[in-house]
């Protein structure tokens, strides 16, 4: 009997190890691949999510030849602004709903350049995630790689069910914006 209960319990004791190593599983979609986990952006972690951004665009413009980008804290507003403008209106586009274009919104904090470009995207995706698929469409990868940008705003506004509306602004300083020169992405809808 007590060798029963031994083999028993080393049993009962082998499987619960196994549980505890290989984890919950996870939850499968009716296509039979994992269901995405709610990517939740937490406070105080801004800074680093806008520089892992940040290095990450300029190994993708090192890569291409491209001079490496700064951050810049008058289009990081720019882009907050904007972000949290989409969430309102419910829908990812370039116009504020006071009508104002991206070239409006870097005039309007005072950046002392050109815009370059604007990405967008509505998304329960993660930053890296995002700037990949921007990197899949033509007209995205044109601005970040656009080799007269050399500042980089970058910021999003999430609801509370976890949507992300992100927004990227690039722009060159220094240098007067001329009129039909910049290049406004289209949005990515994840």
């Amino acid at each position: 009997m007590n060798r029963r209960s031994f083999i028993l319990l080393s049993s009962a004791a082998a499987l619960a190890a196994c549980a505890e190593t290989t984890g919950t599983p996870s939850q499968l979609g009716p296509d039979g691949k994992p269901l995405p986990k709610l990517y939740r952006i937490g406070p105080g972690q801004a800074g680093r999510i806008q520089f892992r951004v940040l290095d990450s665009v300029n190994a993708l413009r090192q890569a291409s030849g491209a001079p490496a980008l700064k951050m810049n804290a008058k289009l990081n507003a720019a882009a907050a602004t904007h972000a949290r403008d989409m969430a309102v209106q419910n829908r990812p586009w370039h116009f504020g709903s006071d009508g104002s274009s991206p070239i409006d919104r870097v005039a309007r904090v005072g950046y002392n350049g050109r815009l370059v470009g604007e990405t967008i995207s509505e998304t329960y995706e993660t930053e890296l995630e995002t700037l990949a698929a921007w990197m899949e469409g033509d007209a995205t990868r044109t601005v970040i790689l656009d080799p007269t940008a050399r500042d980089l705003g970058f910021s999003w506004h999430q609801e509370s069910n976890g949507k992300i509306w992100w927004n990227m602004v690039l722009g060159a300083p220094g240098v007067a914006a001329i009129p039909g020169s910049e290049v406004i992405a289209e949005a990515i809808d994840s």
